[in-house]
């Protein structure tokens, strides 16, 4: 293990071991298993007179698989002789099929030239195969192209000469032979079609026609479409062209000038997807005329009679030719075409999906145009294969009973039945008599025992069901022996003696070694059980049972033992609980003192699960004395579901009792029965409901709620009376908005709390009502010149109280006594606009807002005064000026127009180049009634024309005369080069070389030198004329320092920037453009980078 990947082999081998483990482990095992793996396989083994037979499939355990987790079944006092769970595991049995072959279409052009057929059963000993086509044995010995692997037959170059029928696989052992179902196996191809060419057909235009297609030899079915003139152009079907799935032709009901030219049939197979084409076929017009109009001539549909399977498609052809097109029309006669059915190519097919016993009948497709009709006819006749109804199972019996077996299978037609025996057929002779599904065998012999099948049949397929007949001889067996019984003193005690025999032993009892004749109070029952009516100490000892057949003999031993009766007390045997609250029950049982006792508990007679509700219920360990046993059971937190009757049972091995008690829970209510509508009126609501359980504390009130679309959830509403008792079942709801739909429910309550709420009533609407909220926060303004504009808050739905709600607008102007109304029809309007060029602006209007449905005129709002419209500016601007202060920057300055109607809430200032159309320049907007503004972004040196116009939410008013002014020229481009710079503690001496301007840029007028320190926010500027400084710095740290030259157009460029490191006592000197260092831990790391890095 010195290597690493043997370690890792070693570890991959541990987890692979472990992963299996755990797939063992969580394996299921039968019932069979467990009894095969008892440690005592002798008695545990039993023999069963009938075993259910599994048919076409199902799986098998390995025999050898090991035991992980053992249960041994409990024994039971005495066993029956004929009584057997046995494992197919282990014991012997005939062949039964797990895999049955199935239908097989194998392509001819496959790469794979092997054809396997599957048959696969499971028995024991194995079973052997065997194999037959169409009746013949299978020799693979003589024929090497065949081949075994387990039950599957291989065929190898299979051929469709020799190879093509159906087989049948035969599983056979020493206990038997069963034939699996039949199974056809067919070859798919696709041949070629003839390479002659085809004639030209020649037709009028108008006439009919049909182009034949003649497909190729082939196998199976195959799927038509033809080609126009060249591929890919395939012919679209329609009402005046069909192709035929059935025929393969191409039918044009009336051939037109588009349709000449070359026609080639395509087929595909539909199991190898293989295509091949027709030659050409061309279609011409005759010159000597058009056809005329003719009836309809049915060139195309289906069969006379149609068979089809039950659940399969079926597909009903019917086309025609005539001129004009034909239409197509389908009927079920008498009756109607189902549901399901859809109509295909322009109704030229009918189908019919999952296709059921009840769609058979007589179908007509009919064919018209306007020159007459015809029709064709046909019968649909839905056929079912056989399907089993009962079937037989595996049977154990005694040699001289008599044999019924009965299967029965429904199909149509119906089926008929024959039997066979280890692949053999059984015919009615003798001791054997067969009628239709029924077999009989009188008198069972040994030589009757082997797999027999029951074979239901029809035209379209059989089916089988198989069963193994096992005839039994065996000498008596007792398991167990001896037994040991308990009795219950002054009761009846039955011991029974059931040996494993065949044929059935003959039995006799004694105590002792005297045989036990029968009494009033001791018996001998039918099936052999001894019988000893109320029993007392003196019955005590043993019983032995002797049961004795020609095969041989045997006995059994019952020891048996007579106990006092046990008594149980369970207390209090009635008691009542609030919800929430904890009890509890005690279980006593007085009993014998050699007796163990075992208590269960139970809650409405089923047991309580201990783990699942765990939360409430507490088993509490038995309390033990010399003659009794106590065992308590405690319930908390206690809920409404926990009420009922909890049992006890005390159960020694000689008698069991069972004692119960009741528990009340008192809770909340019950919900109420379903709350009723009775009565509705705009307003109101009468309703009743029906009383809920009170849980056993009376219902006190009843609190009913309603909701509605408007509603936030469930609301409680006012009622008539108020409150409403207990004991009442109907009451009002009052107060409730006309024309809304309302739901309501109603909730119970009691002295310990209120209940679940009942199940809604039906939706219903209150009465339309006239309205009786008005509008609400009336209010205008604003608008156009000689507008009036009145505007609210609409009301919402739940107050408009019916139909053809709307709004009632009155104003009249202040002073005036008459008041101008108009309707607004839209209950969701907000505004009314009224125009008038007869009042001026800001008139006062006295204006008020009414409601009004259907029903009639609600109430009017408060009345408020609103002015009118004071339009938009009148007047422009004044005294606008403009100045630049910088190359990009002009400040406009203006004064408002004259006070009056039309006030500017805002001004527009529009900016732009003398060379230049007013439309492409730039648009500024004041913030709120400024009457000056800075315009940026602008292009230095340039003449530029301003104005101004003031507009407000009516409109845009005149603008100002344009004003001239020009911007400054650019700041220097050139930076401050050379900065020379001296340190002396936190002073810096700094000077640079001055900045000159060029002829296009504005003179400088001084020096702007920004310092900040790295880390802060704090920034200090200083300005000089000159080009030097002395700078102060605040404290020690690292600073930056940039220099700018100012002119009239602005800041000019900044110098690249000096970075000084401040300490006191320091003095440095330097000269430098811009300060690039590293930290030399990064420097070092760079080098160590490269050091290492081949």
């Amino acid at each position: 293990m010195g290597s690493p990947w043997k370690q890792f082999l070693l570890l991959s081998v541990i987890s692979s071991l472990s992963d299996f483990a755990r797939a063992v482990a969580a394996r299921p095992l039968s019932y069979a298993a467990v009894l095969r793996m008892k440690q005592d396989g002798s008695s545990s083994v039993l023999n069963s007179r009938s075993r259910p037979q599994q048919h076409h499939g199902g799986g098998l355990a390995t025999p050898d698989w090991p035991a992980f987790s053992i249960h041994p079944p409990s024994a039971l006092s005495l066993h029956g002789s004929q009584e057997d769970y046995r494992s197919e595991e282990s014991e012997k049995h005939g062949p039964i099929f797990v895999q049955e072959p199935d239908d097989v279409i194998f392509p001819l052009d496959s790469d794979e030239k092997k054809v396997m057929m599957h048959c696969q059963a499971r028995g024991n000993p194995p079973p052997t195969y065997s194999w037959y086509i169409n009746g013949t044995h299978v020799d693979s010995e003589t024929d090497y192209r065949y081949n075994f692997i387990d039950g599957d037959l291989v065929i190898t170059n299979a051929s469709e000469i020799t190879d093509h029928g159906r087989y049948q696989c035969k599983a056979e052992n020493g206990f038997g032979t069963i034939l699996s179902h039949d199974a056809l196996l067919q070859f798919a191809y696709l041949g070629a079609f003839s390479p002659r060419s085809r004639g030209e057909v020649s037709v009028r235009e108008g006439q009919g026609v049909v182009l034949m297609c003649t497909p190729p030899p082939h196998s199976p079915e195959i799927i038509y479409s033809w080609v126009f003139n060249e591929f890919p152009s395939f012919v679209a079907e329609d009402s005046r062209r069909f192709v035929s799935q059935d025929t393969g032709n191409l039918y044009i009901s009336k051939v037109q000038s588009a349709d000449v030219g070359s026609y080639i049939c395509l087929v595909k197979n539909a199991v190898t997807n293989a295509r091949v084409l027709s030659p050409p076929t061309p279609l011409t017009l005759k010159t000597d005329g058009v056809m005329g109009e003719y009836e309809p001539k049915i060139e195309v549909h289906f069969p006379t009679s149609v068979l089809a399977a039950k659940g399969l498609t079926v597909r009903l052809e019917c086309f025609a030719l005539g001129n004009p097109v034909p239409t197509i029309t389908w009927r079920k006669i008498n009756g109607n075409i189902p549901k399901k059915a859809r109509l295909r190519k322009s109704q030229a097919v009918l189908e019919i999906p999952n296709i059921q016993l009840d769609d058979s009948g007589t179908y007509e497709c009919k064919a018209e145009n306007p020159r007459g009709g015809t029709a064709f006819k046909g019968h649909l006749q839905v056929y079912t294969l056989p399907q089993w109804v009962r079937m037989i199972n595996d049977t154990q019996m005694d040699s001289g009973e008599k044999l019924q077996w009965e299967c029965k299978a429904i199909g149509r037609p119906r089926p008929t039945y024959h039997w066979l025996r280890n692949g053999l057929p059984l015919t009615p002779q003798g001791r054997v008599e067969i009628v239709n599904g029924e077999l009989t065998i009188h008198k069972v012999q040994q030589t009757d025992s082997g797999m027999f099948q029951c074979v239901a049949e029809n035209k379209y397929g059989a089916i089988y069901s198989n069963a193994e007949l096992k005839i039994l001889a065996s000498a008596p067996v007792f398991v167990p022996n001896p037994i040991r019984v308990i009795a219950t003193l002054g009761k009846d005690v039955s011991l029974e003696c059931k040996p494993r025999a065949s044929p059935k032993p003959r039995i006799t009892w004694r105590r002792g070694d005297r045989k036990i004749q029968p009494s009033k109070r001791i018996m001998l029952l039918r099936n052999n059980t001894l019988k000893i009516v109320n029993s007392s100490r003196a019955d005590e000892g043993n019983y032995v049972c002797r049961a004795e057949n020609q095969l041989g003999s045997a006995e059994m031993t019952a020891m048996l033992w007579v106990k006092e009766a046990m008594r149980v007390v369970l207390g209090p045997s009635r008691v009542e609980v609030t919800v929430g609250e904890s009890v509890v029950l005690s279980c006593r049982a007085t009993h014998d003192t050699s007796l163990d006792v075992a208590f269960q508990w139970f809650f409405n007679q089923k047991p309580i699960n201990f783990q699942q509700d765990g939360d409430h219920f507490e088993y509490i360990q038995t309390v033990r004395a010399r003659q009794s046993s106590t065992v308590d059971l405690m319930i908390r937190s206690i809920l409404l579901k926990h009420a009922g009757k909890y049992g006890c049972r005390a159960q020694t091995s000689a008698d069991t009792i069972f004692a119960e008690a009741e528990l009340l829970v008192r809770g909340p209510p019950g919900p109420p029965g379903v709350m009723i509508v009775e009565e509705i009126t705009d307003s109101t609501a009468t309703l009743s409901w029906t009383r809920g359980l009170d849980n056993h504390s009376p219902i006190s009130t009843y609190n009913l709620q309603a909701r509605s679309p408007f509603s936030l959830g469930w609301q409680t509403v006012k009622t008539d009376p108020d409150p409403v008792t207990g004991d009442m079942e109907s009451a009002m709801a009052v107060d409730l908005n006309p024309w809304v739909e309302y739901e309501f429910r109603v909730v119970a309550s009691n002295g310990i709390g209120t209940g679940d709420p009942s199940a809604p009533s039906r939706r219903v609407r209150t009465k339309e009502a006239v309205p009786s909220v008005s509008p609400s926060n009336v209010g205008g303004g604003n608008g156009r010149r000689h507008e009036l504009v009145i505007s609210w808050e609409p009301v919402s739905e739940e107050f408009q109280n019916g139909e053809g709600f709307g709004y009632i607008v009155a104003f009249r102007a202040n002073g005036t006594r008459g008041w101008k109304e108009k309707m607004v029809t839209s209950a969701d309007a907000t505004t009314y606009k009224y125009r008038d060029e007869t009042f001026p602006p800001l008139t006062p209007f006295e204006v008020k807002v009414g409601v009004y449905n259907n029903k009639g005129d609600g109430p009017f709002s408060k009345v408020v005064i609103i002015h009118s419209a004071e339009g938009e500016p009148r007047e422009a601007p004044s005294d606008v000026k403009a100045y630049s202060i910088s190359s990009s920057e002009i400040r406009v300055t203006w004064k408002p127009p004259s006070p009056g109607p039309g006030k500017p809430k805002r001004y527009e200032v529009s900016c732009w180049r003398d060379t230049e159309k007013e439309e492409s320049g730039k648009k500024q907007l004041t913030v709120k009634n400024e009457t000056s503004t800075v315009l940026t972004g602008l292009e230095g040196d340039s003449q530029y024309l301003i104005s101004v116009k003031g507009f407000n939410s009516i409109g845009q008013g005149p603008a100002s005369a344009p004003f001239t002014v020009k911007t400054r020229k650019y700041p220097p481009a050139q930076p401050p080069n050379n900065l020379m710079w001296i340190q002396e503690g936190n002073n810096i001496s700094l000077n640079w070389d001055p900045v000159k301007a060029k002829d296009n840029e504005s003179d400088v007028i001084g020096y702007m030198v920004l310092l900040k320190q790295e880390g802060r926010g704090h920034n200090q500027v200083t300005r000089t004329i000159n080009p030097s400084t002395m700078l102060t710095l605040p404290e020690g740290g690292t600073y930056i320092i940039e220099v700018r030259a100012l002119s009239e157009g602005g800041e000019g460029a900044v110098s690249s920037q000096v970075r000084v490191v401040t300490s006191s006592g320091v003095r440095a000197k330097s000269s430098q453009c811009s300060v690039h260092c590293l930290p030399w831990t990064l420097t070092w790391s760079a080098l160590l980078l490269v050091l290492l890095v081949p």
